[in-house]
């Protein structure tokens, strides 16, 4: 910082105080030409500049101050120009970062390989206080791919998927290929060997029930923290027999949220899942629209909804105009999941796996949601969990 200073005693106060901006050679300029007609011209050292009014006002007795000040009134008011445009633009900044100091914004977390990202372009709207975990409830998506006997049978891929699921309240979990039906249980007890709260799960029947889509059975589970929500009955597949419009047909579930203490908050929440044959992933997306209109009717004291699972809702399998033309677009829906998302663990870059909600979910749903890019290995699955929080 030494280098540059000047030696007199206002360049060094230029020098230390003016910002950036401030073009210090003109204010020098512009205080050199206002001069007394009495001051001398030459220039002076620094002590002799100080001490040279004073001794002219000692020599000079007879003179009033008011006399000697305006002799003095033009080199007075060049220093004041000067002080003026130095002091200034330093003031104005100070009061402007005081006050961009009180403002902070928080983005909507998408986590991507462990970091927190901006939401997508769109999004932008959704910055939010940023909430304490305790504050919310984490509901996730997630397709764990063929888990079946061979994959329960690793211990290393099964602490991950227990550690995964550990990060949320409630999973639902498509891809469940078990013929004995056992590996859901032994999830199960894996997850709460781990957990330091119970968890239970909420099982649906084999999919694919009719004659054509047995070759593609599947469960779905969900599985819930039980201090943060209360299942409602034991869920149900739904009743596809007459259209026969799904190769897996759709779960639903219901849940009761629980408070910090553990009491009812008297909010449900029913969720319906879906794993999308991809082939059919445009018609079974607008079939979507059916099951979920059906659900309400027949259940009119439930106003709150989520759609989640790996609907092969990108890509190959779903453009952006064929869901913009689908049930599910406009109404009451809001998709989570942008369609410029990658939920996938492969190179590819697709948003297979979305959330809607019907509503704002009785005001309790904030604008957090994310996609947990925490394992890179496709032994796990090909696919992210994908999750959103609602407030407790």
């Amino acid at each position: 910082m030494a280098r540059g200073i000047k030696r007199s005693a206002k360049g060094v106060l230029m020098s230390s105080i003016a910002p950036p901006w401030v073009n210090i050679s003109k204010i020098r300029r512009a205080c050199s030409g206002v001069t007394s007609p009495s001051m001398p011209t030459a220039g002076p050292s620094r002590q002799e500049h100080i001490s040279w009014p004073l001794t002219r006002l000692n020599l000079h007795t007879q003179e009033t101050l008011p006399s000697i000040m305006g002799k003095y009134d033009g080199y007075l008011q060049g220093l004041s120009i000067a002080a003026i445009l130095i002091l200034a633009p330093l003031a104005l900044q100070t009061l402007l970062s005081q006050e961009e100091a009180q403002v902070v914004y928080v983005a909507v977390p998408v986590e991507v390989e462990n970091e927190t990202i901006a939401p997508e372009s769109g999004n932008e709207e959704a910055r939010a206080p940023e909430l304490n975990r305790s504050e919310v409830a984490r509901i996730a998506t997630f397709n764990i791919k063929v888990f079946g006997e061979t994959k329960m049978g690793k211990p290393d891929v099964v602490s991950v998927l227990v550690e995964t699921v550990l990060r949320y309240d409630l999973v639902a979990v498509q891809e469940i290929k078990d013929i004995d039906q056992t590996v859901p249980y032994d999830f199960l007890d894996a997850i709460n060997n781990q957990s330091q709260t119970e968890w239970a799960m909420m099982l649906s029947p084999r999919s694919g029930l009719q004659e054509d889509d047995r070759s593609s059975q599947e469960q779905y589970a969900f599985y819930y923290n039980t201090a943060v929500f209360e299942a409602i009955g034991n869920g149900s597949l739904y009743n596809d027999s007459e259209h026969d419009s799904f190769q897996r047909e759709p779960f639903q579930g219901r849940f009761s949220l629980l408070d910090l203490e553990g009491n009812q908050t008297m909010f449900d929440l029913s969720l319906i899942t879906v794993h999308t044959k991809p082939a059919a992933a445009v018609e079974e997306i607008n079939a979507m629209g059916v099951v979920a209109s059906t659900y309400l009717e027949q259940h009119p004291d439930e106003e709150d909804l989520v759609i989640l699972g790996d609907l092969n809702a990108d890509c190959t399998y779903a453009s952006e105009q064929d869901l913009s033309n689908s049930a599910l677009a406009g109404g009451n829906y809001t998709w989570l999941v942008g369609n410029d998302v990658d939920t996938t663990v492969s190179q590819s870059a697709c948003a297979y796996d979305r959330i809607l909600t019907n509503g704002d979910l009785s005001g309790r749903l904030t604008s957090n949601w994310g996609v947990d890019m925490v394992f890179d290995s496709a032994d796990v699955s090909d696919h992210y969990p994908v999750w959103f929080d609602i407030l407790r």
